[in-house]
């Protein structure tokens, strides 16, 4: 039996409720290997279920929360190459190369 798109919907909603609502008080921060804690960096800490929470280690109050399935398709897109930064001529608009 397949979800309807209100199913999918309702149950991606009731798991990121679910994951907002977990005590990460006490998790363990990880940043990218050979980064110092002293540097801006981005931190994750992983969640149960395969879920990973993420944040600036310059603003620890905000931290987003990624399901197992959100997590694995940034990886997977980030590794493709989809978030890429793209070089930025002197004044501030996009290179149209």
């Amino acid at each position: 039996m397949t979800e309807t798109e209100a199913e999918i919907k309702a149950r991606k909603e009731r798991e990121r409720d679910e994951l907002y609502a977990l005590d990460i008080s006490g998790v363990e921060w990880h940043g990218a290997p050979g980064t110092e804690e002293h540097e801006e960096r981005v931190e994750i800490a992983y969640l149960p279920d395969g879920a990973v929470a993420m944040r600036s280690s310059l603003d620890h109050g905000t931290v987003l929360r990624y399901t197992e399935a959100e997590w694995r398709a940034f990886v997977l897109g980030a590794r493709d190459g989809e978030f890429d930064l793209q070089p930025m001529p002197h004044d501030g608009e996009p290179d149209a190369r």
